[in-house]
């Protein structure tokens, strides 16, 4: 139905300040169509829960005749306004803007943007806080008592018919927990009863200590999560033999398990023992909860994800054909799952696994890197995601692909995530340009409590993709490393070149604040992987890195790193030191503060015959542990003007070792010349202060003091 140019001008003169705050376009004239169009206001158009498809769009509200007002659906939107599009009614590259109204708008089947849709402002409507939802709601809730328990049911068909099944559950705006065993905590593997040929091989079976198992009735429904170095393995369960304390699996675990390493159950029946957990009988369809304290059946709101994506942006790259000056604001995308497929393979993602026994292993070899995002992406370019949220998710929040190009990710929230905050670039060596993903950007972004189904998952991580921008970011929550750049492992071709991470507040890595955690190992506040000329790692800060076995470190170059900046960053309390190289050339390591490192403050891992890295003008100081760990003979480093200071009570200067060698020798070896063994004079290094005294001998080295203000959001 039309409106009346009088009653559009009206609301355009009041939607006037708003829509041009979130930059959509003037008004353009008038211009001839089939449908009715007001003269002001032209290009703005509506989305609410109580919408219809078949009206115009241009209202905020149904009128009161109930013959138009706003859409109903991002979908319906898009498709009316590629039909106006293509009849002309809009001049080329005039932006256009939707706003979407309050409320939870699940999607049937993902939402894909393309080409024809660039020039284009989604929007949350002033004071909204619209979902777009991957999930679909849970109705028909009844009280039960199955053996004993009290529990709300419900029946879903779409289960008992093999046509659904979800890992994940979302109750009153919360993550509950899919049944547990132990509630709290993790079990530990007791050992092996068959030998791996080496540490990629992994393993179908394990043995437990007795009683940790069980041959519960319900048990092959379940899934073991187990941990070996930094992976997690997601294995379903076979069999428990109670006798021999073995339990089997249909799928194999990524690399070798050892005994001691972590794992727990989840997915039976019997493990339905505390508040705020649920199991889901794929025999019957019933999803069984057990409630919270003060909930009530009678308004409940439980969401279950059925879509491994909510949203897709499709470009072409390969064919010059991009989304472009696309902005999403305000919006919310929740609800979204992703598990392995049937005859899923991850060879192509291991770099250390034999393809003939890459097929049905329960995991990625590296930071689950194959879980997409839940807003998917490529063909991007000069697009926008300003002040989103990507929350209550099973996979990782956003992923910028292949051709994705000139982006920015604006303070954005990414939290309860199953995996991890967002992805740029591809695992992939990309030769044509357009199909490269490069100089994105992602600002004063909050990345947090991630890792709830796949636990090696990253705050942010990029891969073969340049001259990207994070900087003022806030990361913490994960039981892996908070970023990470590169995947080229040694000296090969890699694309990870000019990127910078800057002001960046990066902290609970390994284990998270609340106190869960290590469960895995090998990982840094930042991680590097392969040659990165101009990369820069400059004016972070990184705390609190814990890993169980080995490798906590806080700024981490891996295999091949090279060529990068690391300077002005605070690096304190880590298992196992502020930094690490484990092989790379040409890194320049200066201006840095290391404090606190529980096992060791600095490692070397691999001797070789070109200069490792530059580490100087750089102040180290600890109570726990050696200086120097790993291997640091060779003499191919450059160390000098740096402060050492070991805060031990009964530590005395002269005596400070490095390595093997007392201070004498190790200048003797041409190392730290012209360095210091003294006390830098924190202002509170227990309590995190690393402000220096106006007296600290740092300064008198040519230190520059680090200014944390604009560190973080």
């Amino acid at each position: 139905m039309s409106v009346t140019s009088n009653m559009m001008t009206r609301l355009y003169l009041l939607l006037l300040p708003v829509v041009c705050l979130l930059g959509c376009a003037q008004p353009q004239p008038q211009t001839t169509s089939s449908v009715a169009a007001p003269k002001a206001g032209r290009g703005v158009f509506f989305i609410a829960t109580n919408g219809n498809d078949q009206w115009s769009g241009l209202l905020p509200a149904p009128n009161r005749k109930g013959t138009d007002g706003p859409f109903g659906t991002l979908p319906g939107a898009l498709s009316t306004i590629r039909g106006l599009r293509q009849r002309h009614d809009f001049t080329a590259g005039q932006s256009l803007t939707v706003f979407v109204g309050d409320g939870l708008y699940c999607a049937e089947t993902p939402i894909v943007l393309t080409p024809e849709d660039s020039n284009l402002v989604l929007a949350a409507s002033p004071g909204a806080k619209p979902v777009l939802s991957g999930g679909r709601p849970i109705t028909g809730w009844k009280e039960v008592t199955v053996r004993g328990k009290k529990l709300w049911a419900a029946d879903i068909p779409s289960v008992r018919e093999g046509k659904w099944y979800f890992r994940e559950l979302w109750v009153n705006g919360r993550r509950a927990t899919r049944a547990r065993h132990p509630n709290r905590g993790y079990l530990a593997i007791e050992g092996l009863p068959d030998h791996a040929p080496d540490w990629t091989q992994g393993h179908t079976r394990f043995r437990f200590h007795e009683g940790d198992l069980k041959s519960w009735d319900t048990v092959t429904n379940a899934e073991v999560v187990a941990m070996s170095r930094w992976v997690e393995s997601r294995l379903p369960v076979t069999g428990v033999d109670e006798k021999e304390h073995i339990v089997s699996f249909g799928k194999r675990s990524v690399f070798e398990l050892a005994p001691g390493d972590l794992y727990y159950a989840e997915g039976a029946f019997e493990f339905l023992d505390e508040p705020g957990e649920w199991y889901l009988d794929p025999a019957s369809g019933t999803l069984y909860y057990l409630p919270r304290p003060g909930e009530q059946l009678a308004a409940i709101q439980a969401i279950a994800p059925r879509l491994a994506q909510v949203v897709r942006i499709e470009g072409r790259p390969e064919a010059g054909q991009f989304v472009e000056h696309v902005a999403l604001r305000g919006l919310t995308f929740s609800h979204t799952e992703w598990y392995f497929p049937a005859g899923f393979s991850t060879g192509k993602n291991k770099p250390n696994i034999s393809p003939a026994s890459a097929a049905e292993i329960g995991g990625f070899a590296q930071a689950a890197v194959g879980v997409p995002g839940a807003v998917w992406g490529e063909g991007l370019h000069d697009c926008l995601f300003e002040d989103c949220r990507f929350t209550d998710l099973g996979n990782y929040g956003l992923e910028l692909a292949r051709g994705c190009q000139s982006n920015r990710v604006i303070r954005c929230e990414f939290s309860d995530l199953g995996a991890g905050g967002a992805k740029i670039g591809e695992t992939r060596l990309r030769d044509q340009a357009a199909e490269q993903s490069r100089a994105n950007e992602i600002t004063g972004c909050r990345i947090h409590d991630g890792g709830k189904m796949f636990p090696s998952a990253e705050g942010i991580w990029i891969g073969q993709s340049p001259d990207n921008r994070l900087t003022h970011n806030l990361i913490y929550d994960f039981y892996y490393t908070g970023i990470s750049i590169g995947w080229t492992w040694g000296y090969g071709r890699s694309l990870a070149t000019n990127n910078t991470v800057e002001l960046n507040h990066v902290h609970h890595i390994g284990a998270k604040s609340g106190g869960d955690g290590p469960i895995l190992s090998d990982m840094g506040g930042i991680y590097t992987l392969g040659k990165q000329p101009g990369t820069v790692i400059r004016n972070n800060l990184w705390h609190d890195i814990a890993a169980i076995r080995y490798g906590g470190w806080g700024i981490y170059f891996d295999e091949g790193s090279s060529g990068i900046l690391a300077e002005s960053n605070i690096v304190y309390r880590t298992t196992h030191g502020g930094f690490h190289q484990h092989y790379g050339e040409t890194n320049v390591v200066r201006n840095n503060i290391f404090a606190m490192g529980r096992d060791a403050q600095l490692q070397r891992t691999r001797t070789e015959s070109h200069l490792s890295f530059s580490f100087v003008g750089n102040v180290v100081y600890f109570d726990t542990g050696s200086l120097l760990t790993g291997d640091w003979s060779g003499d191919n480093y450059d160390m000098d003007g740096n402060l050492y200071f070991d805060a031990r009570p009964d530590a005395k200067p002269e005596q400070l070792r490095l390595g093997p060698c007392t201070w004498q020798q190790w200048q003797e070896r041409g190392h730290d010349r012209h360095s210091l063994v003294a006390d830098p004079l924190f202002v509170g290094p227990r309590e995190g202060d690393y402000r220096l005294k106006t007296n600290s001998p740092a300064l008198g080295l040519g230190f520059h003091a680090i200014n944390l203000d604009h560190v973080g959001p």
